[in-house]
């Protein structure tokens, strides 16, 4: 699949994730094989008034890249003088959030909420499309409640307005991220335009990301969940269909060494107290179903320094020989 003239490698790419997919798990992710990623969602609202915290959140390094920057808010021209200022920081496309389920995002006409009007939905991709000169691509769910599930028809509005690629999360608004995943509205959406479509839900394996390759006929799939303290997903799943290959889950000891080097990632980037309070979920997430979990997840909840978080990973280690 390309993204306009981006030739991608590999099957899958990183969601943008709030408060997850950041610079460093952004990085980590590309060196296990994600294909591309995209930022944790910006508000337009925020960059059109300079606000440091969401200007900062664009910053990008050449091994991330391809990369996009993911902006929502309900307003076109906002959005597109979002777009014009992302342009400084040189993300590789622009990606609209028509899917964010959080009340703080949706009560305010974002995310999701676009899904209930698909009109001002395609002016939003228009205004950005016709603002910046790279692909915009757009991220939306099935629709916002199972008696308006909508995405066909909001993606060939999009398709029409200019965008380049569309991404399916197969759940409404309302089911959040549960009960499971509807492939069929993706295959749907596949089936009703021109331009690639990406898979989106329920990816917690290389079988999985196959099984929604097979079932919908997409061209692409994207992992979020999934990939949570598990960024060798993307590996799994490259050597999966690529040649076949099933590369088992990692020994305890690497998914430890994958953990601290995401610390010290998140280290550089951010600085010790902060990069440590954002690592407390992550380092929660790396040591899910090994012995004594709940201990440890209960320890992560109290990281304030690397150091501390070498001595968990040490002993965890030790105490699951």
């Amino acid at each position: 699949m390309k993204i306009g003239d981006i030739e991608l490698n590999g099957y899958a790419a990183l969601a943008p994730m709030a408060g997850v997919a950041d610079r460093s798990f952004r990085r980590l992710c590309r060196e296990f094989g994600a294909a591309y990623t995209v930022s944790e969602l910006i508000s337009s609202k925020a960059v059109s008034l300079n606000d440091k915290k969401s200007l900062g959140m664009m910053n990008m390094i050449e091994s991330e890249r391809p990369v996009g920057l993911q902006l929502f808010g309900n307003e076109p021209e906002t959005m597109a003088t979002a777009a014009i200022s992302a342009m400084q920081f040189s993300p590789d496309f622009v990606d609209i959030n028509m899917g964010c389920p959080a009340p703080k995002v949706a009560s305010n006409g974002g995310g999701s909420a676009l899904m209930k009007d698909p009109v001002l939905a395609a002016e939003i991709v228009k205004a950005v499309k016709d603002a910046v000169s790279v692909p915009v691509t757009v991220k939306m769910r099935a629709g916002w409640d199972e008696s308006t599930i909508n995405a066909t028809e909001l993606a060939k509005r999009c398709e029409d307005a200019g965008a380049s690629v569309i991404t399916v999360h197969g759940r409404t608004r309302t089911q959040m991220y549960a009960p499971p995943v509807n492939l069929d509205i993706i295959k749907e959406v596949k089936n009703a335009v021109s331009i690639p479509v990406v898979g989106n839900g329920d990816i917690y394996t290389a079988k999985d990301a196959a099984n929604m390759y097979e079932y919908t006929g997409c061209d692409f799939v994207m992992v979020g969940r999934g990939a949570m303290g598990s960024p060798w997903i993307f590996s799994q799943i490259n050597a999966w269909m690529y040649e076949g290959i099933t590369i088992p889950e990692p020994p305890l000891s690497e998914r430890m060494r994958v953990l601290i080097k995401q610390s010290q990632l998140t280290v550089e980037d951010k600085g010790e107290s902060n990069a440590m309070r954002e690592m407390r979920k992550h380092a929660a997430w790396y040591l899910k179903g090994i012995k004594g979990a709940a201990k440890y997840r209960n320890e992560c909840g109290q990281l304030t320094s690397l150091e501390q978080l070498y001595e968990l990973c040490f002993r965890v280690c030790k105490e699951n020989e």
